[in-house]
């Protein structure tokens, strides 16, 4: 099964629990009304488009329909499902930082996949070619390092680790020596997720942007967050949160395989004004790939 069929197959719950509410209001309502607005924004509020992107969404429609002189209730799907495909798209530099090279900082809660997804973009990364380097600089949780030690060998790349309860910084700044040192493609830094101390947190960050800067001048700078797409609503506030201590640029959607509440990748984008760049949809190292917003939608609203 290639990466759409599965995605296709993981967004089955989210089809049944939000599209197909969709597809029969526009069966249901032949013309254009209120009535027809207000079950929209419901059934989209349901499926974790989150108020704020169904509002816009639908402020959009609304506009279309009034431009168009669009009567039937049928022909807005086409327009909502265009207003999704625009709120998707990804700057043109999106995947600029694989020209290298790069120092990718991934940071998350526990339990959305952090140490997973840092594994499988390595592999991904490696089995492109690129020689990849992963700093292991969540030395807060116990038992980190040996997590990603074992991803680090099932990916064949190599890590750079700290011991339990060491600075951070001086793990990614030995790792960005090594990268500099090998000629590194992408360097991969896990960093702890402790959002209940937001202010140690922006203190860790702050020090190890200041290294990276000073040691690895012009090399790409990423900030990625992973979110679990299975917790819908709460993956926004999540990105929210780690958006007021650090400067995002992508975000990682794990666990879309699955859920009920796909419809989150369109409400943290939207909403966060942080792209999605990769999602995984399932447990092997293969199924975290990058993420392409027209796949999405056509997987999300077309069945054949």
């Amino acid at each position: 099964m290639g990466f759409f069929d599965k995605l296709k197959e993981g967004l089955k719950k989210t089809r049944a629990n939000f599209t197909d509410g969709m597809e029969q209001i526009f069966n249901n309502y032949e013309r254009v009304t209120e009535d027809f607005y207000d079950e929209l924004e419901e059934t989209m509020i349901m499926g974790d488009i989150g108020v704020k992107t169904t509002e816009d969404l639908l402020d959009h429609l609304r506009e279309e329909v009034r431009a168009e002189r669009i009567r039937y209730a049928a022909d807005c799907r086409q327009e909502l499902i265009m207003g999704i495909r625009d709120r998707m798209k990804q700057p043109k530099d999106a995947y600029d930082f694989e020209k290298g090279p790069a120092v990718i900082l991934v940071i998350g809660v526990n339990g959305v996949g952090k140490t997973t997804s840092i594994g499988k973009l390595a592999a991904n990364y490696k089995s492109q070619g690129k020689r990849v380097l992963i700093a292991s600089a969540d030395t807060f949780r116990a038992a980190a390092n040996e997590q990603l030690t074992v991803w680090a060998r099932r990916a064949g790349v190599d890590i750079i680790g700290g011991k339990e309860g060491s600075d951070p910084a001086s793990v990614v700044f030995d790792a960005v020596q090594a990268a500099k040192a090998r000629k590194i493609d992408i360097l991969l830094c896990d960093t702890a997720g402790r959002l209940h101390n937001k202010k140690n947190l922006m203190n860790e960050l702050s020090k190890i942007d200041r290294i990276i800067t000073r040691e690895f001048p012009g090399c790409y700078r990423e900030n990625w967050v992973v979110l679990d797409a299975a917790t819908g609503q709460n993956a926004v506030s999540q990105a929210r949160e780690f958006a007021s201590v650090t400067n995002l640029t992508g975000i990682v959607l794990t666990k879309m395989d699955g859920t009920a509440k796909g419809g989150i990748a369109i409400a943290v984008q939207s909403e966060v004004g942080v792209p999605v760049k990769f999602i995984g949809v399932g447990e092997k190292i293969e199924d975290l790939q990058r993420f392409n917003p027209d796949e999405y939608v056509d997987a999300l609203f077309y069945r054949d």
